[in-house]
């Protein structure tokens, strides 16, 4: 992998800080935040590259509806996350987030805006659902 200054999840640290261990699976997210963070950037650098990371983060109850052709689709041009509200209580989660995105490199700005859900299993903090919100 590249060596990146700045971690594609806004965090403002370098990649191998942030997210970088999580996607190489040597760390786990400690919080639901974080999991989005790595989830957004898994996405903005290549979801096909982080395939394992993504399917390890899906909660095995909902991995069973997913199309691994969709979700590492990298058509997409990821250009920012917002987090706008997060939870926590006990071994459950959820985070609200926008995330901005075009279809092409020179598209229009497009908007993602879902409230996420998770569990947490073993330790591991795992993407159960998402809600998308309409703009």
């Amino acid at each position: 992998m590249t060596k990146l200054d700045s971690c594609p999840c806004g965090s403002g640290k370098p990649y191998d800080l942030c997210c970088g261990s999580l996607h190489a699976l040597k760390d786990k997210a400690r919080t639901v935040k974080q999991l989005v963070r790595a989830r957004y950037c898994a996405y903005a650098l290549g979801a096909g590259k982080h395939r394992e990371f993504l399917v390890r983060t899906w909660h095995p109850v909902s991995a069973k509806t997913i199309n691994i052709v969709d979700v590492t689709n990298d058509t997409y041009t990821w250009k920012g996350l917002e987090l706008i509200r997060n939870e926590q209580k006990g071994d459950r989660g959820l985070v609200e987030f926008k995330a901005i995105f075009s279809e092409t490199a020179d598209g229009p700005d497009l908007i993602h805006h879902e409230l996420a859900l998770f569990h947490r299993v073993k330790g591991s903090w795992l993407y159960v659902e998402g809600r998308v919100k309409a703009a």
